[in-house]
């Protein structure tokens, strides 16, 4: 259970996310979270993969079974926090941040040309 815990910890600070944020993304109370960042009590199977999905890894990864995939530079973490953030959200919310992703994308191609 220390390596879960563990785990927990370096992943969120890998993207640099508190444990409220982690907690919030993955629906859990605070102090649900806490517990287990705390190696107090352990997750059910479906917590434990809701938790690694807001963390952007997989269950294998927080358990110790395989090698963490630490991202190494700001893009990389940054795109993982998206990714985590992302698996939260319905159909709906998805499709209105990818609009406001590709305008930016647009504008920022614009700026370049001009």
């Amino acid at each position: 259970m220390q390596l879960f815990s563990r785990r927990l910890r370096e992943r969120a600070r890998a993207l640099r996310l508190s444990d409220a944020e982690v907690a919030r993304r993955a629906g859990l109370t605070e102090r649900r979270y806490g517990n287990y960042v705390a190696g107090i009590r352990e997750p059910d199977l479906a917590t434990l993969v809701t938790i690694a999905r807001a963390l952007a890894t997989t269950p294998n990864h927080l358990l110790g079974i395989e090698a963490a995939e630490i991202p190494r530079s700001e893009r990389e973490r940054c795109r993982a926090r998206l990714f985590g953030a992302v698996n939260r959200l319905s159909a709906d919310d998805l499709d209105r941040v990818l609009v406001q992703v590709e305008a930016l994308s647009r504008h920022k191609a614009k700026t370049k040309r001009g």
